[in-house]
């Protein structure tokens, strides 16, 4: 009896084992349906995956069946969770300006139904605010970038939205700037557009410790343990989107797409 007590008790905890990987396991997951813009960013709580398409807020399950859809005005970028909200960087006027042409917001959303909770006003975003990233009680945003600069920048602001900081990565011109912002197990993980597209990769202070040849300028976004989300368009669908799950090579440092070749970097 005591013995077969056991083994019914190591059993449950295998089969409930069994459950719990099951839920924090994901694939390929493709957004459902065709939008208004393409796909500016991604985010999760390990349970849903919102995503945001310029005019459009989507939210489905790690399955990708449709929970809710909402429009959203010109230009909605990337975006992510914090506390059952939902953040997203949005610029309401010129990108890749001087200061002066851009109109940098962020708007909260509740993650239940997409219901636009709140905004906030950040002027301080000069080159049109385009991506967003909580971390340390603080929020992250970055954006656009004239043509000339050779630097990249990231704005720092509590979680009222009242400036701390900005700061700047050595990184070289990119394209149009930052699209994607994730920090994500130790390290800064910014994409960029560029023929090919460019992954910066910082630490914590925001020093550049890499620049590849790698597509994140869609979406990137920390999920469960060691795995990351890439935001990636759907073949040759523009304003369509797909999810693909990707582990942080240790050694080479950089995001590897699960059964693809890792991404080469750069010569610098």
């Amino acid at each position: 009896m005591y013995h077969s007590r056991i083994s019914c008790r190591v059993f449950f905890i295998s089969l409930m084992c069994i459950f719990l990987l099951s839920d924090i396991c994901i694939g390929q997951v493709v957004c459902p349906g065709t939008y208004g813009g393409h796909l500016q960013g991604i985010t999760t709580d390990n349970t849903n995956i919102y995503w945001s398409f310029t005019t459009s807020l989507v939210k489905t399950d790690t399955k990708g069946n449709l929970l809710v859809e909402t429009s959203v005005p010109n230009h909605h970028g990337d975006i992510t969770f914090h506390d059952g909200k939902i953040y997203v960087a949005v610029n309401l006027g010129k990108f890749n300006k001087e200061k002066g042409f851009a109109k940098s917001w962020v708007y909260v959303y509740d993650s239940k139904k997409l219901n636009l909770i709140s905004k906030y006003n950040i002027p301080d975003v000069v080159h049109g605010a385009g991506g967003i990233e909580y971390h340390k009680n603080h929020f992250f945003v970055v954006g656009g970038l004239p043509k000339g600069h050779k630097a990249n920048y990231v704005y720092e602001y509590d979680k009222n939205f009242k400036f701390i900081k900005k700061y700047t990565i050595k990184s070289g011109y990119t394209l149009k700037g930052i699209q994607t912002i994730c920090f994500s197990q130790g390290y800064w993980w910014f994409g960029c557009y560029g023929k090919p597209p460019e992954l910066l990769k910082t630490d914590d202070s925001f020093k550049l410790l890499g620049k590849y040849n790698f597509d994140c300028a869609l979406g990137i976004a920390g999920f469960s343990g060691d795995t990351i989300l890439i935001g990636r368009k759907l073949g040759k669908e523009r304003h369509r989107g797909q999810v693909l799950p990707a582990k942080i090579d240790q050694t080479k440092g950089i995001p590897c797409i699960q059964c693809q070749n890792p991404p080469k970097p750069n010569k610098r």
